[in-house]
């Protein structure tokens, strides 16, 4: 290749496709990402190499690598977005509003608790702002990877809220959820308030497909002795109460989502003696969470989880007075 001449002006859009190219990973996914053919991905690659006089990608498997060339040059590529995204901010803070479309991504159950609340409090403070919002059930380890295709994705974990660095996205705290042990009015330990995990012994339990947060929680349980029994695992955790209503096992419900187990008569007890919980955290690419909208948009949804979470109760004994 031919050396660049140092005054060549760097194309922006063609920067931009390669650090699509480093998260997605192929040029298909690029291009439908991008409303392209792969051939005018593939054409726009090999241009930008031909400007930097350095090869930027490399062929691995199915799929491509980035070069360490083209790594430095797609890291360029977001603190450029980030430039522009706050450029395009003050112009809205100097206009008065913030404008536009933003895409909202959550789990379910935090779709289902957050969402309505959210549509509701911007449709009134800022009409000029539009949600596009969806619910996606994921394994913990794969919310990160779409925020390449959504503004803001609301994620969870029970371990911790992830590092911003280690994940190079902007990350935002919105709440910590207790997780609860859900049983039938008429389990043994219905009256108690509160149970320990030694108490849970020999319980069938309904649980959630392998990777998923709270499957972590009963991994801490049976490492604390507590034999598990994992009869069956269901995704949505309204499928959950129903089969615990139904005698097949005892569960872990979020206790924001208590409207789920007492509409079908189910009893919530605290789990003492673990870290039983989980983080609900917001997830951007740095450059959109640049974006005056969005920022608009993360700032209510922070004020919605700070009322949801002051909002719920703890569990509460059926019976105050029953055994121990």
């Amino acid at each position: 290749m031919n050396s660049p001449s140092g005054t060549h002006p760097i194309d922006v859009e063609k920067v931009a496709l390669l650090r699509e190219l480093a998260e997605r990973g192929s040029v298909t996914a690029v291009a439908a990402a991008t409303y392209r053919t792969p051939s005018a991905v593939s054409q726009q690659i090999k241009s930008l190499e031909r400007e930097m006089g350095a090869p930027l990608v490399v062929r691995q498997g199915r799929g491509v690598g980035l070069t360490d060339a083209g790594r430095v040059l797609a890291e360029g590529a977001v603190e450029i977005a980030e430039v522009l995204e706050r450029a395009r901010a003050r112009f809205d803070e100097f206009r008065g509003s913030a404008v536009g479309e933003v895409s909202v991504c959550a789990f379910p159950s935090a779709a289902e608790l957050l969402l309505p609340a959210l549509a509701t409090r911007l449709a009134k403070t800022d009409p000029a702002i539009t949600l596009r919002l969806r619910d996606l059930d994921l394994a913990e380890d794969e919310f990160a990877a779409i925020t390449a295709d959504h503004d803001l994705v609301i994620a969870h974990s029970v371990e911790r809220v992830p590092d911003a660095g280690f994940l190079g996205l902007s990350v935002t705290p919105l709440l910590r959820e207790p997780l609860d042990v859900v049983v039938p009015p008429d389990h043994r330990l219905a009256g108690r308030g509160r149970v320990e995990p030694a108490e849970l012994a020999d319980e069938k339990w309904i649980g959630v497909p392998d990777g998923f947060p709270f499957d972590a929680v009963l991994r801490g349980l049976a490492d604390g002795g507590s034999p598990i029994e994992v009869v069956q695992r269901f995704a949505d955790n309204h499928v959950v109460a129903a089969f615990v209503a139904a005698g097949q096992g005892i569960a872990l419900l979020p206790r924001g989502s208590a409207s789920v187990a007492t509409a079908r008569g189910l009893v919530a007890l605290e789990l003492g003696g673990v870290r039983a919980g989980r983080e609900v955290y917001a997830l951007a690419r740095p450059d959109r969470a640049a974006r005056a909208a969005v920022a608009r948009v993360l700032a209510s949804l922070g004020e919605v989880a700070a009322e949801l979470e002051a909002s719920v109760p703890a569990p509460t004994a059926l019976d105050a007075d029953a055994p121990s």
